[in-house]
């Protein structure tokens, strides 16, 4: 994060409401999928229709409040499909926080490889963080690789290299919202080809409509916007990183709502990814701090 306090606490903010939000998709759509409310294909179908819509209703209150005009991205919205898409297939044979681990971890290793690419230097705290929390999330689902969910993880793992990509295009992004509410927008024919191609297996419940709609509305759409704001203060390797409290939260969630049970084995790698990011986090602050005293 950047050092200036008033950046600090809001990005801060924004990135905390952000995990919360995408701990809480992981909650929404095993609850829908796990008990058979709703489909894999209705529920990635109804999430992306609803957030759409709720991003545009918003932008309609809001669009005087930013003067940047920025529509997204075609490349972007795909990425937004495959990730939604993937995301929920997946979970048909993986609980909540496998499923949040690996895709984070995903996430992170996408982020992290694509910004050494790009040309960005780590750091050695930060190299150490991300170490330290990369082995705590495979500490968490090395026992789980073998099992009959391969497919799950396959899929989670795509989801994670698309989120990643499309994290990275955000940090760019000079209008949140509007970039947020296009790229959902612009899923629409993806979203159509996947409803004909699905129609005849879609299955839905009352309650699977309530869950897709909550985690599309609110989780996403709104939950996506705010982490474009978040990532105006992150550095790629930080947007990478933190995102791996996302499994912690949603475990905690799982709990709590899905009735899973939380292991020793859990318990272990949450406290070796929360220290992994407190290394990076407080790392990256030193390392800006002694810059600008050098200067």
């Amino acid at each position: 994060m950047k050092s200036s306090p008033s950046l600090a606490v809001r990005t801060l903010f924004f990135t905390t409401i952000a995990l919360i939000a995408f701990a809480a998709n992981s909650v929404l759509c095993r609850l829908a999928l796990g008990d058979g409310l709703i489909d894999a294909s209705g529920f990635t179908i109804i999430r992306l229709l609803s957030g759409a819509i709720v991003l545009l209703i918003i932008l309609q209150f809001n669009s005087a409040k930013n003067s940047v005009s920025s529509k997204g991205s075609w490349s972007a919205s795909a990425l937004l499909f495959i990730y939604a898409a993937a995301f929920s297939f997946a979970y048909v044979s993986l609980d909540t926080a496998t499923g949040a681990l690996v895709l984070f971890g995903a996430v992170q290793l996408t982020m992290i490889l694509l910004s050494i690419m790009a040309g960005n230097r780590l750091h050695l705290s930060e190299w150490i963080g991300a170490s330290i929390a990369f082995i705590g999330f495979v500490f968490l689902i090395l026992p789980d690789i073998t099992t009959p969910s391969l497919t799950g993880f396959i899929l989670m793992l795509i989801a994670g290299i698309a989120w990643g990509i499309y994290s990275l295009k955000g940090r760019a992004s000079l209008n949140p919202l509007m970039d947020t509410a296009y790229n959902f927008f612009r899923s629409m024919p993806l979203i159509i080809i996947l409803a004909v191609v699905t129609l005849q297996e879609i299955q839905l419940s009352k309650e699977g409509i309530l869950l897709a709609v909550l985690s599309g509305g609110i989780a996403s759409g709104i939950g996506y916007t705010i982490w474009y704001l978040a990532l105006a203060g992150l550095s790629a390797t930080q947007a990478a990183v933190v995102q791996l409290l996302v499994p912690i939260i949603a475990a905690i969630g799982g709990v709590i709502f899905v009735l899973e049970p939380i292991t020793s084995r859990l318990l272990i790698s949450g406290i070796m990814i929360l220290g992994g990011i407190f290394i990076v986090v407080i790392g990256n602050y030193y390392v800006v701090v002694s810059h600008q005293r050098s200067k």
